[in-house]
């Protein structure tokens, strides 16, 4: 007679068609019983429409009737919210002190590579009122669910989504909202959304260290921050805001990213520091923790983003980082 491992491993063809991830992934499998080779299978319900959870009920049977000495299969559905299901392994915070450095360039090209590298990988835009993170990957469309949790968004390449303009009827439209309405929607972003399971989640937050960068350090179990900036004058001051907060919040950082460090010049084959000289090293010892990266300003990626194919990008430099990052998470939570 088939095992309940065998069974839960055959249910692992059986996607969610909004998700296009399977119930497994989702964890949306709640219990499974073998009684004189019937087999009764718990699903929870949770952001699937009625269309959805008639074609995955049907999906399911089918997928364990195939297995050795199943004589029937029953399936139902239970009522659970979003968050009981979320089981997400670690939740990378991407912050800067000030606006306009790149913070969710980083936050794309971090979970891109750690995509890459074969984990399970999801982002959440927690910039409510300046989202980018959809027109980066090129999505348009609306999530879906029920009362019980939204589905997030999948990009070209299977990373989860969930972003204010992806919930907009026009991505042009201003959210004008203050802080508590800012604070509640990222919230829900974490306890409403159906992650499911995860090896990371990104969250890409506002600048700053006001209420939005507050709700989310006080929300979430932050497993550890990295702080991105660029060379300039003020960058000092800035980074050490942003450490303290962490600081303060008792959250780990990670390591600190200098992003637009230079822009290389293949014709002379010379890195020109546009931004003035790199201040890496000198931001890594203010921040008490390693310099993942330097990016380069690379028209290419510029290019790429515009046109929503952010995944498409490949550079060695910017691959690097995920191995940094997963490098400086494993040190943290030896010392921890």
């Amino acid at each position: 007679m088939a095992t309940s491992e065998q069974i839960i491993e055959s249910l692992e063809t059986v996607l969610v068609p909004a998700a296009k991830r399977s119930i497994v992934g989702l964890n949306l499998v709640r219990k499974v019983a073998v009684t004189d080779s019937i087999v009764n299978i718990t699903l929870a319900s949770t952001g699937l429409i009625p269309g959805a959870q008639d074609w995955i009920k049907a999906k399911t049977r089918e997928a364990v009737e195939k297995l050795p000495e199943v004589k029937g299969v029953e399936v139902e559905y239970s009522d659970v919210k979003a968050k009981e299901l979320n089981k997400i392994e670690h939740i990378i915070a991407i912050m800067s002190g000030k606006g306009g450095v790149g913070k969710s360039l980083v936050s794309g090209l971090l979970a891109v590579a750690l995509k890459r590298q074969g984990f399970e990988v999801g982002i959440l835009d927690a910039d409510i009122t300046g989202p980018s993170i959809p027109k980066m990957f090129g999505l348009n469309v609306m999530p879906s669910g029920n009362e019980n949790g939204l589905l997030p968004v999948l990009t070209k390449t299977g990373i989860e989504v969930m972003s204010i303009n992806l919930l907009l009827p026009d991505e042009d439209d201003a959210v004008i909202w203050r802080g508590p309405l800012i604070g509640k929607a990222i919230t829900q972003f974490g306890d409403e959304v159906l992650w499911g399971n995860l090896d990371y989640l990104v969250i890409d937050l506002p600048p700053g260290t006001a209420d939005a960068p507050l709700t989310v350090m006080q929300s979430f179990p932050i497993s550890g921050v990295v702080i991105v900036f660029t060379p300039q004058d003020l960058t000092a001051m800035i980074v050490r805001k942003a450490v303290r907060m962490a600081q303060h919040m008792n959250k780990p950082v990670l390591g600190v990213i200098e992003n637009m460090a230079y822009l290389y010049v293949a014709e002379i084959d010379r890195k020109i520091e546009l931004f003035g000289k790199s201040r890496g090293e000198e931001m890594a010892q203010a921040a008490h923790a390693p310099l993942l990266g330097q990016l380069p300003i690379d028209p290419a990626l510029a290019k790429l983003c515009d046109e929503g194919n952010i995944e498409r990008y490949d550079g060695k430099i910017y691959n690097a980082l995920a191995g940094n990052l997963i490098e400086s998470l494993n040190r943290c939570e030896k010392c921890a």
